[in-house]
């Protein structure tokens, strides 16, 4: 499959010292975290990003041909516990996350980082030991939102509960046994 690579992106890959990088960002009720692989805050798409060893997992990403939605796990430790808070309070299920993968040299990111991952997070998991704490969160693909039965029925009940002033499906049960005659004999 073809990536959509910048173009420093595609010239960085082909150098030397270089060293791979990985950005994660989850939203929570109460805003985004965002964590890089490295060390040290870095600012990259305008936003800050958090690098002091807490980003240390992230899942396989996986690509088929087939449409199969398949999820990953991002694993945090030694986390701050106001993070552990957040999630505990404020991780709510749908909410989105995303992976990019990049590229550094010398302190400064080349190219333009590739988005690998989109997803919606599925359940937040925290493994409180005596010593540390790991935070790891299930993102679940949004193909899986393709692979959901629509729900949706069109009728007039339907409607008026998205729109209360709507009328448009108000005659569809009277229409429905309707005999309508096409021709003039």
């Amino acid at each position: 499959m073809t990536r959509g690579l910048s173009a420093g992106m595609l010239s960085g890959i082909q150098a030397t010292d270089v060293a791979p990088i990985l950005f994660f960002e989850g939203q929570f009720d109460g805003g985004f975290v965002r964590f890089w692989t490295g060390f040290g805050t870095i600012v990259w798409d305008g936003k800050e990003w958090i690098g002091a060893g807490q980003l240390i997992g992230i899942g396989d990403i996986e690509e088929n041909a087939e449409l199969v939605a398949t999820g990953l796990t991002v694993d945090l430790a030694g986390v701050d516990p106001a993070l552990v808070a957040t999630v505990i309070a404020e991780a709510r299920q749908n909410m989105p996350g995303r992976i990019w993968v990049g590229l550094m040299s010398g302190g400064v990111i080349v190219g333009s980082p590739y988005l690998a991952f989109y997803g919606r997070l599925d359940v937040p998991n925290i493994q409180d030991g005596a010593e540390t704490c790991t935070i790891s969160i299930s993102y679940e693909n949004i193909i899986a939102d393709l692979l959901r039965p629509n729900e949706v029925r069109y009728t007039d009940e339907a409607q008026k509960a998205l729109y209360p002033d709507d009328r448009g499906f108000e005659f569809v049960t009277v229409i429905q046994d309707k005999e309508i005659r096409w021709t003039r004999n």
